[in-house]
């Protein structure tokens, strides 16, 4: 019998996150203070973030930064996760390739999100910090941070993406079942949420709007800091206990990937499972590619410009050097809520601008037709984010067979898609539509944050 899961043990489990940045030969470019446009320093960050997040967030110099006991203790409720041989897909593809995922599905919320949520959270509560906020998109990350507030007694806010509230009520359910505040932004509840409202009174929200409300709640409540799921440096670094799990699990399997391949949104998953791969790359010149999937109706990194933008629609955040649609981007409604964000992190655009990775950009229909065959021959209904990689895993099993050559592909299975059955239900009934990008709407953004 072939094998088809290479299970680690729980003393298996990292002790240590890798910071790529240590390693890699151009740094990226420092986040800027919005006034000033000086580079920030790590004291800068401390009214927003932990103190602890924040020097993880400017640490440059370290390549492995130690996991707390305590958020390891957490890790063990589901970690290590299964590396699993496709080889039900490999057979519906005809295809020579080896294809394995990293099963990210298994935890308590369904998503790797809780990676960083539990970290995040118990830094803030070793800071006596009382009250979190933070944003959501497709409501993974606010349901993981939802179960880490709950775990470390905080109290959590969530503003959640106004599309997604609606198109996704069970995931808003989990996070208010682990006590969480769960508001749909924008909202009347902040300033920067009655603005975009009275300019846009039925826009139904951005990644970038729920971050300005979850921001300023955060600046304006005692005792509170503000947390995310993506984007910045120590959110990445959090998450590469994917990687490094399955490094260990490839050499059990007895191989080395040609390629990896995660879906991308602000780079929380694509950094976790790509990144301990990389290293080998910066540091040894092995022969691999790191791929990012992400929608053909957000394509910050295959269409967007590199340049310092606000993290935020409201220009609360600092500025960071990013590929970017510009702030003021508004994503079409497609059901991957969790990848219609504007930008990409620091980190992975100097990756990108360095060419360390790649970037590909998969329409919505093609991302629902590649779930549903992940479906039917591996028997787990993937999120519609992870369909993303998905479909890129099936793109280069199909060049393999062209070609006529073997090739090991690894992607991220980054949540399941059981809370997103109502996507999955206008899929089969025809009634989604794929979105194109303009290049007029594109460069009328582009010239608004030139000057930033």
């Amino acid at each position: 019998m072939e094998r088809k899961k290479f299970l680690l043990e729980e003393k298996d489990i990292p002790t240590a996150w890798y910071n790529i940045v240590a390693d890699m030969k151009e740094k990226p470019m420092r986040m800027r203070n919005p006034q000033t446009k000086e580079p920030l320093k790590e004291e800068d960050l401390y009214p927003l973030f932990s103190k602890a997040a924040s020097h993880q967030e400017m640490n440059e110099t370290d390549a492995w930064i130690e996991i707390p006991d305590e958020v390891r203790e957490m890790y063990k409720v589901w970690r290590p996760t299964p590396l699993v041989r496709a080889y039900g897909l490999e057979k519906a593809l005809d295809t020579p390739a080896h294809i394995y995922f990293k099963n990210e599905s298994v935890s308590p919320i369904g998503s790797h999100k809780l990676n960083s949520a539990l970290a995040q959270a118990y830094y803030c509560k070793q800071e006596g910090v009382t009250n979190i906020t933070t944003e959501t998109g497709a409501g993974q990350w606010g349901a993981a941070l939802s179960y880490a507030a709950k775990a470390f007694g905080l109290e959590l806010a969530v503003y959640m993406v106004k599309v997604s509230y609606h198109q996704k009520p069970y995931r808003r359910s989990i996070m208010q079942t682990f006590g969480a505040q769960v508001i749909a932004s924008p909202s009347m509840s902040t300033k920067a949420g009655r603005k975009i409202l009275t300019d846009h009174p039925n826009y139904q929200g951005s990644l970038g709007t729920a971050i300005s409300e979850a921001v300023e709640l955060a600046m304006n409540t005692p005792n509170c800091k503000y947390t995310l799921g993506s984007v910045m440096n120590h959110v990445m670094l959090h998450q590469t206990v994917i990687g490094l799990e399955a490094e260990k699990q490839m050499e059990m399997a007895g191989e080395y990937p040609d390629v990896v391949i995660a879906c991308f949104g602000g780079g929380s998953n694509f950094s976790g499972i790509s990144f301990p791969f990389l290293r080998h790359k910066i540091n040894e010149g092995k022969d691999i590619r790191v791929i990012a999937a992400e929608p053909a109706s957000c394509p910050k990194l295959t269409r967007g410009e590199f340049h310092y933008d606000y993290g935020d629609e409201a220009g609360y955040t600092p500025l960071i050097p990013m590929f970017t649609l510009g702030h003021n981007f508004a994503p079409a409604n497609i059901h991957a809520g969790g990848l219609r964000y504007h930008g990409a992190g620091a980190i992975v655009s100097q990756l990108l601008k360095d060419g360390l990775m790649e970037a590909v950009d998969v329409q919505q229909l093609e991302t629902f037709q590649a779930a549903t065959l992940f479906a039917q021959s591996e028997g787990i209904i993937p999120a519609p984010e992870s369909a993303h990689a998905i479909a890129t895993a099936i793109r280069e099993a199909k060049q393999a067979k062209l070609e006529g050559k073997p090739r090991t592909i690894l992607f991220n299975l980054s949540g399941h898609g059981l809370i997103d059955m109502a996507a999955y239900d206008l899929y089969l009934a025809g009634d989604l539509r794929n979105y194109e990008v303009s290049n007029e709407e594109l460069q009328k953004n582009f010239e608004e944050i030139k000057d930033l």
